[in-house]
């Protein structure tokens, strides 16, 4: 099964049976919000909030990525991972 739009990209990763490493999660993670929300212009997490500030972080490397090649970025993603999780 292979998503060819962000929603069914999205709705493939919650079929996934095994869940993928932390370091494929935060790229999907970063993917996802450069493709829906664009740049990461919100404020870093303070403190010792570390997953957070990970997820801050994942988001940030896709600075200056246009919505449509996050999204596309996104979708490769999600049907490489699926061939594994799935």
């Amino acid at each position: 099964m292979k998503a060819s739009t962000l929603e069914e990209a999205v709705a493939l990763t919650k079929k996934f049976t095994s869940r993928p490493s932390n370091e494929e999660l935060l790229k999907l993670y970063g993917l996802y919000k450069q493709a829906t929300e664009g740049d990461n212009e919100t404020e870093r997490p303070g403190g010792f909030d570390f997953k957070a500030a990970a997820k801050y972080n994942a988001w940030l490397n896709f600075k200056g990525l246009s919505k449509e090649e996050a999204a596309n970025q996104y979708l490769e993603l999600v049907n490489k991972l699926a061939e594994n999780h799935l």
